[in-house]
């Protein structure tokens, strides 16, 4: 078969072997100028329509691979109308905001993970409706296991917090055995030509409440390896009962020479019974107190309506420390040194990184107190501070009698004027808010010896540069080291005492660098091992 179109294109022959077929066309008459104008057309419109395309292509979710997907999605935008793909995310919102006042039923079966959801998704055919239920109901249960796991780990925190290191426990009963079959380990201290310093003002006093012998034995140790004349340091060193032998031995057989070291028993001060501090005997023999502190901490909480920072405090509140002896005893300052005018308190959990002799010559304007505000500073959690952190302001003696906005203080390195403290009622503020929190069976307040000090020591407080005492080091893991660095004293405030497992690794050697390890009872007794 032929095709030919004549040269005028009028008419068009078709022949097949000896068939003829010839069709005559129309005239029609095309001018060169129409031609002409179809092109500028076709010229002006090519490059905005491959500009769409390329956006459209750009926009797109998935990849066009075919003219007839490309057509698909550009078709609409050349008629002027607009795809789905902004509408689909909009109607999804809207299914959600549905869903999310909704309970999940409990019947319906939550996957495990995202690859079972996804899998269940194509089997079952979820509409947009039903995978919202179900997405919604695993992020509420995978909420709930990771609430209880943190407060799991705040259980055993507590636990490990409040229990006894093997090593330590092993150091003191070595320590105690050793002080009644070697004699070295009894003799004075300190020796009794020394005894005079002891109450005399031109030195430098440190006292220390505490049961822990490596603790100890570090503040002492840090303090006198710090100091640019050690030989004026002063160190009373208080202890129970229990643990005085052991005490005792350690730094009898360890002396801190040229500095001086006295270690003494609660039961060796005459006047410090039971029965001179009712307060303590009415503390012991509460019922309501007991259980606050040896109870079940995890019966009867209701943690659903509990944080987990919340429930840790109130766990550290019920730490069994509070109900000590040794830890009241700071309130008794001027009683248990009636012949000193000054002494620096510290904590057993602090390290001394400086010279602190100029807190002696430090001028207090009157004030009883030196010590480090914590409502002023970078890190909130550990300088932000203020009563209403401490006090149940819901109660109305507390409401009526404190301000919640006014700045609390630290103990823990405190410089105090003995002889101002002997002119005011503090202690006698001190055991009034202490019975007023047992009659209303402990709602003033939830953590130990801070609040009613907070309370007593009311307008009887100089504020001091933070520099002298950096706190948070046993519960802020995030404690800038450039900040510790600097700190005259550090403390380890908080449940990671450096002397736990628990402890924060990378603060851990600003404390382990003053034990000494080399002692035969710290070696067999594998401290830190």
């Amino acid at each position: 078969m032929q095709l030919h179109i004549s040269h005028s294109m009028r008419s068009i022959t078709i022949s097949s072997n000896n068939d003829l077929m010839k069709i005559k066309i129309a005239a029609r008459h095309i001018s060169y100028r129409t031609i002409f104008h179809t092109i500028l057309i076709l010229a002006f419109l090519l490059p905005f329509v491959f500009i769409l395309t390329a956006l459209v292509t750009l926009e797109g979710v998935n990849k066009c691979s075919s003219i007839d997907c490309l057509g698909r999605r550009l078709g609409p935008k050349l008629l002027g109308r607009g795809d789905n793909s902004e509408r689909y995310p909009t109607d999804f919102y809207t299914i959600l905001d549905q869903v999310h006042s909704e309970e999940v039923p409990d019947d319906l079966e939550l996957p495990d993970n995202f690859k079972q959801l996804v899998s269940e998704m194509k089997n079952n055919k979820y509409n947009a409706k039903t995978f919202a239920l179900t997405l919604k109901g695993m992020m509420e249960r995978s909420e709930r296991e990771i609430r209880e796991s943190k407060f799991q780990e705040l259980m055993n925190k507590h636990f490990a917090a409040t229990s006894i290191p093997k090593g330590i426990h092993c150091l003191s009963l070595r320590l105690t055995d050793e002080y009644s079959s070697n004699a070295h380990a009894r003799k004075q201290l300190p020796s009794p030509e020394l005894l005079p310093l002891l109450s005399d003002n031109s030195y430098h006093h440190f006292v220390v409440f505490t049961d822990n012998i490596l603790a100890a034995s570090v503040v002492v140790s840090s303090a006198v390896r710090s100091s640019l004349r050690p030989e004026k340091i002063v160190f009373h060193v208080i202890t129970d009962k229990k643990t005085y032998a052991g005490m005792h031995s350690w730094f009898a057989l360890n002396p801190m020479s040229p500095s001086i070291v006295e270690v003494k028993g609660v039961h060796q001060f005459d006047w410090l019974t039971r029965d001179n501090i009712p307060v303590l005997e009415a503390m012991e023999n509460h019922d309501g107190v007991r259980n606050y502190y040896h109870g079940n901490h995890v019966a009867g909480a209701n943690r659903s309506a509990t944080s987990p920072r919340l429930f840790a405090s109130k766990l550290q509140a019920r730490s069994p420390k509070y109900m000590s002896l040794l830890n009241h005893l700071r309130i008794y300052l001027p009683e248990l040194f009636p012949n000193l005018d000054k002494v620096v308190f510290l904590d057993d959990d602090i390290v001394i990184q400086r010279d602190l002799s100029p807190l002696w010559d430090m001028d207090l304007g009157g004030k009883v107190n030196g010590a480090v505000e914590t409502c002023k500073g970078e890190d909130p959690w550990v300088m932000g501070k203020r009563f209403k952190i401490y006090f149940n302001f819901s109660h109305p003696r507390v409401a009526e009698s404190l301000d919640p906005e006014e700045c609390a203080w630290a103990f823990g390195m405190n410089i105090f004027d003995l002889r101002a403290w002997r002119k005011t009622d503090i202690r006698e503020t001190y055991h009034s808010w202490l019975k007023e929190n047992l009659k209303s069976n402990l709602t003033l307040w939830r953590l130990g010896t801070l609040p009613p000090a907070l309370i007593a020591f009311r307008g009887y407080v100089h504020p001091i540069d933070p520099s002298w005492h950096m706190l948070g080091l046993g519960y802020q893991n995030n404690t800038s080291i450039e900040s510790v660095k600097k700190a005259a004293v550090i403390h380890y405030n908080g449940q990671s005492k450096p002397w736990l497992e628990i402890g924060y690794e990378h603060l851990r050697p600003f404390w382990s660098k003053y034990v000494n390890y080399s002692n035969e009872f710290v070696k067999n007794c594998h401290i830190l091992e």
